[in-house]
């Protein structure tokens, strides 16, 4: 058939109403499955392809959702991806992505975007230049349903799927003093992003437990990079005391850690300890091999758009949760092992 083919096409095939094709191809309830079904196969049989902008100009829906990541150099966000993709496909949505390059400009730039493609909500990771949330609440007055994913900010109320990275400051801490290091440092990051606050008050909890003084010479606020990474660990390792162990704030960081010790001629475990976070791809690849912890991040990617598509379908804007809160899990490799590399 040369012709794009239509519902009309289809109606005339069928000897039915073309109102009866669309609300059968819509999934009206109208309609019974017997017809709905047969529409279905002669539509799949004429090849008939469904014009999704007018389609959404009628119905409201455009059946896209945009999501918002702060970097797609790194794996983390990727995967999270791929667990929404998958979730939206299965569920009949397409996804939108946009890169914010962790600048706040772009982030809004980035919605204003959404905005104009229709899309029916939005999944968001907060850059790290983000101070300012109006965008985000501007979004929800619009009546656009918005859920937060890894980087949230718990005051807006926005309801969000992260780790809980108390527990895995603390757990990364704990296990550089259980592997007999002592005096343990912390790269930090930004301290306005929830995720970062967390895991320096986790490794405060951990200090504390155990009964160490928090020393606030062992804490530089990095800017979650490779090079922050090697420029704080420079300036930790010329302390009078330096440390003998690096808690990293995620595994870019703890990536320019390990160089910058390298660089020093310190050998790792076996001088200083590394642990970092977020468990990258490149974190087994390297020598030594990086201890992390995982974020479980197809299952928050999951989560997120599970969170969404309650918000698309209840009219009121509201979910059961509010926040759902992954496990951190400790993946145990050679930057931490001094005990077994002496």
């Amino acid at each position: 058939m040369s012709h794009k083919v239509t519902i009309a096409d289809i109606a005339r095939k069928l000897s039915i109403a073309p109102a009866t094709v669309s609300r059968a191809l819509n999934g009206h309830p109208a309609i019974s499955d017997k017809t709905r079904k047969l529409v279905e196969k002669t539509a799949r049989k004429l090849q008939y392809k469904r014009n999704n902008i007018a389609s959404s100009l009628r119905s409201g829906k455009s059946n896209l959702i945009g999501v918002i990541i702060p970097s797609a150099e790194i794996n983390f966000f990727g995967s999270v991806v791929h667990g929404i993709e998958k979730l939206a496909n299965e569920k009949g949505y397409n996804v939108l992505i946009y890169q914010s390059n962790e600048s706040h400009e772009q982030e809004k730039k980035g919605l204003e975007a959404f905005l104009h493609a229709r899309v029916d909500g939005v999944l968001v990771s907060i850059a790290k230049d983000t101070t300012d949330y109006s965008h985000f609440l501007d979004l929800r007055e619009q009546g656009i349903p918005l859920v937060f994913f890894d980087r949230a900010k718990e005051e807006l109320q926005i309801p969000a799927v992260v780790v809980d990275d108390l527990k895995g400051g603390y757990a990364a801490t704990e296990l550089l003093l259980t592997q007999g290091y002592t005096r343990i440092a912390h790269i930090s990051g930004p301290q306005h992003i929830d995720v970062f606050r967390n895991r320096f008050q986790g490794y405060k909890n951990a200090l504390k437990t155990h009964k160490i003084a928090f020393d606030p010479q062992l804490v530089v606020e990095g800017y979650v990079s490779i090079g922050s990474g090697q420029q704080a660990t420079q300036q930790l390792m010329a302390l009078p005391q330096p440390p003998d162990a690096i808690f990293a704030v995620e595994d870019f960081t703890a990536l320019g850690a390990l160089k910058q010790l390298k660089a020093l001629g310190r050998r790792v475990p076996q001088d200083v300890g590394v642990v970092g976070f977020a468990n990258e791809l490149f974190g087994e690849h390297i020598t030594p091999s990086l201890t992390s912890f995982d974020q479980q991040t197809v299952l928050m990617g999951r989560e997120a758009t599970g969170l969404l598509l309650q918000l698309l379908e209840n009219r009121e804007k509201t979910v059961t949760k509010q926040k759902i809160m992954l496990e951190p899990i400790a993946v145990i490799r050679d930057s931490s092992q001094r005990k077994t590399n002496k």
